[in-house]
């Protein structure tokens, strides 16, 4: 018989994701914790997004935080992006 490490992350008691590795598990809470910090930063924004929208862009930011991070640097947009846009199709369970 076998024993399995599982690391999950929950939040508000519902578990939102299950990895082998704790930095794994790590990387993807501190990546929630972002897109949670998102959301009150678009809502305040003169943009008209409803809830959901919102939430769906800020979980896209803050996957796709590096890349976001050289945009606002001013460098140009990489052609992998719309490679991981088919490939990042998972979104937070809210």
């Amino acid at each position: 018989m076998a024993v399995v490490t599982k690391f999950v992350v929950v939040r508000e008691g519902v578990e939102k994701m299950t990895f082998t590795s704790k930095k794994e598990a790590d990387a993807y809470d501190k990546m929630l914790d972002i897109a949670d910090q998102l959301v009150p930063f678009l809502t305040g924004s003169d943009l008209e997004l409803d809830e959901a929208t919102c939430e769906k862009l800020s979980f896209f930011m803050a996957q796709n935080k590096e890349q976001l991070l050289s945009l606002l640097k001013g460098a140009p947009l990489k052609k992998e992006a719309s490679s991981k846009k088919s490939a990042n199709k998972s979104e937070p369970k809210k």
